[in-house]
């Protein structure tokens, strides 16, 4: 089934279907990358200003509801800008990162992608995700939950950068041994 359209070819997120299938296709590029483990190029879709931020989910009654995840500046799991992200990917090649030698290997799977025009040129994508990750025999960990990333146009290629990504897990409690990878 497709998107919904109307006369102008737009998708029901109200961008032109061939600005979604772009992004989109983006998307999938970046989680190849993340897969084949070909970080340095990942590095170079991050834009300078990026924010990476996965809150904490706790659970909640109905009645809290609006305290389930940590707001800014609260305990986060990731809050990351590029530099910290270019150290982590730096010490990943030192041999020193125990967490990730032998290395992780993950499959990334991005859906329900969906897009909104913020500004000329931005765009926030809200997608699902499932990123599963093997190690050594016997690890196994299974990451579900929701992204909302922002986008900036570039002139170099893909087209894009991330310049803003939450990662929001179902999971409320984690039982993975680390938190190694990238979502």
């Amino acid at each position: 089934m497709s998107a919904p359209t109307g006369a102008t070819g737009r998708t029901g997120a109200g961008v032109d279907i061939a600005l979604q299938h772009e992004i989109e296709q983006f998307l999938y590029w970046e989680a190849r990358l993340l897969d084949e483990r070909r970080f340095e190029e990942w590095l170079d879709v991050l834009a300078e200003d990026l924010h990476y931020w996965m809150p904490i989910k706790s659970n909640r009654l109905y009645g809290d509801l609006d305290r389930e995840v940590t707001r800014p500046g609260e305990l986060a799991y990731f809050d990351e800008d590029k530099a910290s992200m270019w150290r982590r990917l730096t010490r990943l090649q030192t041999g020193m990162a125990w967490a990730e030698d032998p290395p992780s290997r993950t499959r990334h799977l991005v859906t329900n992608i969906t897009i909104t025009e913020l500004d000329h040129g931005i765009y926030q994508a809200d997608s699902c995700f499932i990123v599963y990750r093997t190690r050594l025999e016997r690890d196994e960990d299974t990451f579900v939950g929701g992204r909302t990333d922002r986008l900036r146009r570039t002139d170099r290629e893909p087209g894009f950068e991330l310049v803003a990504r939450t990662i929001l897990l179902d999971q409320a409690v984690l039982l993975a041994k680390n938190l190694s990878i990238f979502f």
